[in-house]
C-alpha cells in the first residue's frame, strides 16, 4: 500500500518562470511535453498568479507528466503526494517519531529529570517531527519553492479534501504542538484527478482548472516521434491512426497517450515497421488493459479498424 511519501526528482540549475504563454509552450517543449495553447495558458497563469492548478482528465493523458515536466524544466524539486483511499494526516502531512520520544522519556526517567515542561517541549519539537509531503512542500528551507504534485485526489475522501483547504488557501498547515507553519514561498501546486468522483467546489474555487483531453492525431504523432524516435515513420503513423480509431469505439477503457507510447515502443522492440493483424493481436496487452476490450478487438473488429487506417493513410 502506498504510504504517501514523497518522490523527489533530482533538480538542475533553477530557471526563471516563463514570461509569456509562448515561453511556457517552449519551456515544456524542450522537455518533450507538447502542450496546446489553452493548456499552456492556464499553466502560465497558475505560475504567474501563484495559484494551484487543478487538472482533470482520463487516465494516461499526461496530467502527472505536467508536474514532472515543470519540475525538470524549472530546475525545482518535485514533491509528490500519491493519494489513495484512507490517506490521513499522519501519512500526508506529519507524524511524531514515537520510538525516539519513548527513548527520551526513558532516558529522562533514568537520569532523574523532573522538569516536565522542558521534557514535553523537547518531545514535541522539530527534532522529533517527521515531515511528510505536505509539510515538506511548505517548509522548504532555502532555494526555490518545489513543484508539489497532489496526484489522483479523487481517490481520497471528503475529510482529506477539507483539510487541504487551509493548505491551498494560505499555503500553511497547523500543528497543534508547534503552531502554524507557513510557506516562505508558495510551492507550485498541481492537483490531478481521474474524475472517479466529484471534488468539492470549495477546493476547486481555490485553483485554476483545466480538462486535459486526448491529443489529436497530429499532436500524438509528434509525441511518438519525440518519445520513441527509433519507431519507423510508417509504423508511427499507423499506430497513431489506429489508436485514434479505437477511442471512437466506446471501449471500457480507451488507451491513453502513455499506452500509445508503450505500444509504439513494444512494436519497435519487435522490429516491426508496419502493423498487421497478427502483430496487433499479439501486442494488445500493451495497449488495452481490460480483457473485454482485448477480446472485442481480437474478435475481428481490430482487423476492420486496421483496414480503415491503411485506406485512410493511403488516400491521405
Amino acid at each position: 500500500m502506498p504510504d504517501g511519501k514523497t518522490g523527489t526528482l533530482p533538480t538542475s540549475i533553477p530557471q526563471s518562470l516563463p514570461r509569456s504563454i509562448d515561453e511556457t509552450i517552449s519551456l515544456l517543449s524542450k522537455e518533450d511535453y507538447l502542450a496546446g495553447r489553452s493548456l499552456a495558458t492556464v499553466i502560465f497563469l497558475a505560475l504567474k498568479m501563484k495559484r494551484p492548478l487543478f487538472l482533470e482528465g482520463e487516465a494516461g493523458v499526461g496530467k502527472t507528466e505536467i508536474a514532472k515536466t515543470l519540475a525538470k524544466a524549472l530546475g525545482r524539486p518535485l514533491i509528490r503526494l500519491q493519494c489513495y483511499e484512507g490517506l490521513d494526516i499522519s501519512s500526508a502531512v506529519y507524524e511524531w517519531n514515537y520510538p525516539a520520544q519513548m527513548l527520551d522519556i526513558r532516558l529522562a526517567e533514568a537520569t532523574g529529570i523532573e522538569d516536565r515542561e522542558r521534557l514535553e517541549a523537547d518531545l514535541f519539537s522539530e527534532r522529533h517531527l517527521i515531515r511528510r509531503p505536505v509539510l515538506q512542500a511548505l517548509g522548504q528551507a532555502g532555494g526555490p519553492a518545489p513543484v508539489f504534485l497532489i496526484d489522483e485526489l479523487d481517490r481520497t475522501d471528503e475529510a482529506f479534501e477539507a483539510f487541504l483547504l487551509e493548505v491551498l488557501s494560505d499555503f500553511q498547515v497547523t500543528i497543534p504542538e508547534l503552531g502554524t507553519i507557513k510557506a516562505a514561498e508558495p510551492p507550485i501546486v498541481i492537483i490531478t484527478t481521474n474524475r472517479t468522483r466529484e471534488i468539492h467546489d470549495a477546493l476547486k474555487r481555490r485553483c485554476l482548472y483545466h480538462w486535459v483531453d486526448y491529443p489529436d492525431a497530429a499532436q500524438e504523432l509528434e509525441i511518438i516521434r519525440r518519445k520513441v524516435p527509433q519507431c519507423a515513420e510508417t509504423l508511427s503513423r499507423q499506430v497513431v491512426a489506429y489508436v485514434q480509431k479505437l477511442r471512437t469505439l466506446d471501449l471500457f477503457k480507451n488507451p491513453g497517450v502513455a499506452e500509445t507510447i508503450d505500444w509504439a515502443t513494444a512494436l519497435t522492440e519487435l522490429d516491426r515497421i508496419a502493423l498487421d493483424p497478427e502483430t496487433i493481436a499479439d501486442t494488445l496487452g500493451t495497449l488495452l488493459k481490460y480483457q473485454d476490450d482485448i477480446a472485442r478487438i481480437r474478435g475481428g473488429e481490430g482487423e476492420r479498424v486496421l483496414n480503415e487506417v491503411k485506406a485512410e493513410l493511403l488516400a491521405g
